[in-house]
């Protein structure tokens, strides 16, 4: 990886990419200081530094974005919403003929009607998103309003709030563009990068806390945690189960075309980290509806809020038994959603359909449905690993919170998948730019 990034520096091109890369991610984070207008900093800083529920919740939304929160910046909502747009369009593909159609008949006119359709949809959830954070901050905040003129109740505040609303959304459509201008000019994808540049700028303040709180033999424990997640994460992101592929030979005139072999890779995570994003996204609701009903009138209703969403809210205070209650729970999600979307993307790909109209064929298993049902089969069964991996990586965090004493983690789990699958994929894009570049060489 070092070699390949001192021949990518000595070529030109190559260096530009990369420093322009480096340009739009720093472009990125001094955007994250900008606060969204009207916002109380110091009730915002009491809030982020209490140690409730509530605080956690927000200091887990602060990690993700990579310090955004904290500064309640125009980037707070970063391109989650943008993300929650492709994943809605991609569930809606196989269940509506009219996108169906467009994806598969349309080709690249097609890609891009529907890449424009998920931006559309990214508006209105971006506004959603910010509301619904403003909202939460606004239950979550004791004494003084983080936004003090937050809201439609009120006419004078009906400006203020739009403001608001419109500069998160912008903000959000901003980081989406950078992430398009690294795809198209820079190295790698675009918004992974923007997600992973927020993540890792995060990391020296939590190395921080380790220490304050456990000391070395606490930053020893879990980098040697991380590290090893990181490897097992590579280990099974690019672990596969190859099935051979026979193509009829065809004969056209006086030559033979065909009869060559080969094989469809079948990844064991094929789902990536959206089932981590699901489950998580699920599991915090309960926690988002809580905040509503923690100043209810009725104690007991105020207590039973407070308790589901310290339940509910990853890194809260809990008991033993209740963290590994939530952490099981968390594992069963994620388990369930990796089925679920694998099984969305096997429906989607057609791979009996596209093996037929190639002419290929599985030694041994018969074209049409027995292809479909011996796919699916070994897909069930390869699933089951890379469920249980991705169900492991998302409770080892809440694991190690019964062994240490702080609740700091380097990456969270969702982060990890994220960070390792972004420096993989740069690479190879960085090494296939190289072979591209010095391809005579290899002739000659």
């Amino acid at each position: 990886m070092i070699q390949a990034l001192r021949d990518a520096l000595r070529l030109p091109d190559l260096r530009r990419r990369l420093f322009y890369t480096l340009l739009i991610l720093v472009t990125y984070r001094a955007a994250a200081h900008v606060p969204v207008p009207g916002i109380n900093s110091q009730a915002l800083q009491q809030l982020l530094e209490g140690t409730t529920g509530a605080s956690q919740l927000f200091n887990l939304l602060d990690l993700l974005s990579g310090g955004a929160v904290a500064n309640y910046s125009i980037l707070a909502n970063g391109v989650y919403p943008y993300i929650n747009a492709s994943i809605i369009l991609q569930l809606l593909i196989p269940v509506i003929p009219a996108l169906k159609r467009i994806a598969e008949e349309e080709g690249e006119a097609g890609r891009n009607k529907l890449n424009q359709w998920t931006y559309y949809i990214t508006i209105p959830l971006g506004a959603l998103q910010a509301w619904g954070q403003a909202q939460l901050f606004s239950s979550a905040a004791g004494g003084q309003p983080i936004l003090p003129q937050f809201g439609f109740h009120r006419p004078e505040f009906i400006l203020p709030t739009l403001s608001v609303l419109v500069a998160m959304t912008a903000g959000t459509m901003f980081a989406i563009w950078l992430g398009e201008l690294i795809s198209e000019q820079g190295i790698g994808n675009g918004l992974s990068l923007i997600i992973f540049g927020g993540i890792v700028s995060r990391t020296p303040v939590n190395l921080a806390r380790i220490y304050t709180t456990d000391g070395w033999l606490g930053i020893l424990f879990f980098v040697a945690i991380t590290a090893l997640t990181v490897f097992v994460i590579v280990y099974f992101q690019e672990g596969q189960r190859r099935i051979p592929v026979q193509y009829g030979k065809r004969v056209r005139g006086r030559r033979m075309y065909g009869g060559g072999s080969t094989y469809i890779p079948l990844r064991i995570n094929m789902a990536g980290m959206i089932p981590l994003i699901f489950a998580s996204s699920i599991l915090t609701f309960p926690a988002v509806i809580a905040q509503f009903f923690l100043r209810s009138e009725n104690v007991a209703v105020a207590q039973f809020a407070a308790g589901v969403m310290n339940f509910f809210t990853p890194g809260g205070a809990r008991e033993w038994y209740t963290t590994l209650l939530y952490a099981l729970l968390y594992f069963l999600s994620v388990v369930g959603f990796t089925y679920f979307y694998t099984f969305v993307l096997i429906e989607q790909q057609d791979l009996p359909g596209t093996l037929r109209r190639q002419g290929g064929f599985i030694p041994g298993i018969r074209p049409g449905r027995k292809t479909a049902d011996y796919i699916e089969g070994v897909y069930r069964r390869i699933t089951l690993v890379g469920a249980l991996f991705l169900g492991g990586v998302a409770a080892l965090p809440f694991v190690t919170q019964l062994v240490m004493e702080t609740r700091v983690l380097l990456i969270q789990s969702t982060g990890l998948l994220i960070v390792v699958g972004v420096v993989v994929d740069t690479m190879r894009q960085l090494e296939a730019q190289l072979l591209m570049r010095h391809y005579e060489g290899f002739i000659k």
